[in-house]
């Protein structure tokens, strides 16, 4: 755990042509989601990360599909994971899949799933 990175990394569908308040939302929701099941489940990696400046990374994908493989691996490696399904109050339908926290965790493990994607 000493001087091993931690971050956490939201992954958004881009194909949702959501607005920027509306993505701002479900990162907040898949963020803060992720970061309770990590308090209670791996909490020494929530207090490295928080301790550590709480580093977050915002990437995309362009479907629903690539988002549920990216949480499935996630949840196959123990990793904290949340999926963000939107409550359809105001630009989605009821149970949109929106966005997929990963982490906070080591570095190393949440960019084996997700170094190669682009930032939003």
């Amino acid at each position: 755990m000493a001087g091993e990175d931690y971050k956490q990394v939201v992954i958004v569908r881009s194909d949702l042509n959501m607005s920027r308040g509306k993505i701002a939302v479900q990162v907040a929701h898949a963020s803060l989601i992720a970061a309770f099941e990590a308090y209670k489940e791996r909490r020494e990696w929530f207090t490295a990360w928080w301790e550590s400046g709480q580093k977050k990374v915002v990437v995309k994908v362009s479907s629903e599909g690539e988002l549920l493989e990216l949480y499935e691996k996630a949840r196959q490696r123990g990793l904290p994971a949340s999926l963000v399904r939107d409550a359809g109050l105001t630009e989605l339908p009821p149970g949109t899949l929106t966005a997929v926290a990963i982490g906070p965790c080591p570095s190393k493990l949440v960019d084996e799933l997700t170094g190669g994607l682009k930032l939003l």
